[in-house]
């Protein structure tokens, strides 16, 4: 058998399949790295001669890129400069790197939950290289069974097929998603699978709520600190 990925030790047996599966998003709910996007996006956007208000960029963060072009500035614009507006958002945001930092609780609520037996898997709609750029800056990816990102070859979100294909690297089973963006909510119901809403990428409760998720916490600190009796560990909860 082929080793596991990205540092994860323990095989799937039959106690880690008592625990739900946690995807995990990356932006907003691991990094605060929200508006870092939302400014690199306005900046490329601007560098086109499109103007895309902030607000609008900012509704549109954790939808895969392929996707978000199209999404704000239509498909016209998708057509004529979208590849060049995803290369410079890239470009900005690897410039705003340096600004970006770990949330609150982030590191410490991923090892707790590795420890209690949780197979965690990462799906963030960013390209694989960006990715990586974040994991350097949040301490967790010896906890990950598996890493999915936006260069894999599946839909990006709020297509269910990352949430799907994270749940089958990490081996199947129960699944339960933790996001912090509308988009996060929407891949999760339609994958069929429950999902935490987390308010540290700039979403309200409302927004999050009404978009499918059925939990929503400030952010890793305030999940972590409220995880006993959770839907985490909640015996018997809608995680199946």
């Amino acid at each position: 058998m082929a080793p596991r990925p990205f540092g994860y030790d323990d095989p799937v047996n039959a106690e880690t399949l008592h625990h739900p599966v946690v995807v995990l998003d990356l932006d907003g709910t691991l990094v605060d790295s929200v508006y870092q996007h939302v400014v690199a996006w306005h900046a490329a956007f601007h560098d086109v001669g499109l103007h895309v208000s902030a607000v609008r960029v900012h509704e549109a963060i954790g939808m895969g890129g392929d996707r978000l072009v199209a999404h704000v500035a239509g498909d016209a614009a998708e057509v004529a400069v979208g590849e060049d507006v995803r290369k410079l958002h890239d470009d900005y945001f690897r410039s705003y790197l340096r600004t970006v930092c770990a949330l609150d609780g982030a590191a410490d609520l991923v090892e707790t939950l590795a420890r209690h037996g949780h197979r965690l898997v990462l799906a963030s709609s960013s390209e694989a290289d960006i990715v990586d750029d974040l994991l350097e800056i949040v301490d967790v990816r010896r906890h990950l069974t598996a890493i999915v990102t936006g260069s894999d070859d599946a839909a990006t979100k709020p297509a269910p097929d990352m949430v799907q294909l994270a749940i089958e690297r990490a081996g199947g089973g129960r699944a339960i998603v933790v996001g912090d963006a509308v988009w996060d909510a929407v891949s999760a119901e339609a994958a069929g699978v429950p999902c935490i809403g987390l308010r540290s990428g700039g979403v309200s409760a409302e927004r999050l709520t009404t978009s499918g998720a059925s939990w929503v916490y400030d952010g890793p600190r305030d999940l972590l600190d409220h995880l006993e009796g959770g839907p985490l560990t909640r015996q018997g909860s809608s995680t199946t």
